[in-house]
C-alpha cells in the first residue's frame, strides 16, 4: 500500500509542477495578446511571430495543462450519478475509466501522432507564412506529450483508487 501512495504522490508532484511552470505561461501569453491588438489596431501593424507566438502559447498551456487539470478534477464530468456514489464506488468508477478509457485513448493518441510529429522532426516544420516561428515540428510534439502527461496523471489517479479500494477491503484491527 505504501507503494501505491508513494507512485501517486511521486505522480501528482510531476503534475503539480508541470501545472506551476505553465501558470507562468498565462502573463506571457497575456501580453503578447495585447501587443498584438495594439499593434494591429492602434498603430496599424501586425507581427505574424507575434501572432503565432499566441497560438504557440495557448497550446502549449492547454495541451500540457490536460495532466493538471485531471489532478485538479477540472475535467467535465457527467456526474448526475456518481455524486451520489459511495467513496468506494466512486473509486471503482475511476479506476475501471481510467483502465478502459482513458489509458488506452492516451496510447492511441501516442501511437496515431507519432509518424505525424516524427515527419514535422525530420523536415523541421517551419511556419508557412512569412515572419512566423519556424518551429512548427516542436508545436505538433505537444500531441504526444498531453496524452503522456494525460496518462502519467491517470495512472495517479487509478492508484489513489486503488489505495480506497484495498483500504475498504482491508481487515480492522481492533
Amino acid at each position: 500500500m505504501r507503494i501505491i501512495t508513494a507512485l501517486s504522490s511521486t505522480l501528482d508532484a510531476y503534475s503539480d509542477t508541470v501545472g506551476k511552470l505553465l501558470a507562468w505561461l498565462l502573463p506571457l501569453l497575456m501580453l503578447n495578446t495585447c501587443a498584438v491588438v495594439f499593434l494591429r489596431y492602434g498603430l496599424e501593424q501586425g507581427s505574424t511571430f507575434m501572432q503565432e507566438l499566441s497560438i504557440y502559447l495557448h497550446a502549449t498551456i492547454f495541451m500540457l495543462g490536460a495532466g493538471y487539470t485531471l489532478k485538479r478534477d477540472g475535467h467535465v464530468r457527467v456526474d448526475i450519478l456518481y455524486r451520489k456514489f459511495s467513496p468506494r464506488r466512486q473509486a471503482w468508477v475511476n479506476a475501471l475509466g481510467t483502465l478502459v478509457f482513458l489509458l488506452p485513448l492516451c496510447g492511441y493518441v501516442v501511437l496515431i501522432s507519432w509518424d505525424f510529429v516524427s515527419h514535422a522532426w525530420q523536415i523541421k516544420e517551419s511556419s508557412a507564412e512569412p515572419g512566423g516561428i519556424p518551429a512548427v515540428f516542436v508545436l505538433k510534439t505537444l500531441i504526444p506529450l498531453m496524452a503522456v502527461n494525460l496518462a502519467i496523471q491517470g495512472v495517479a489517479e487509478f492508484c489513489r483508487s486503488l489505495e480506497v479500494l484495498l483500504e475498504s477491503e482491508a481487515p480492522t484491527h481492533g
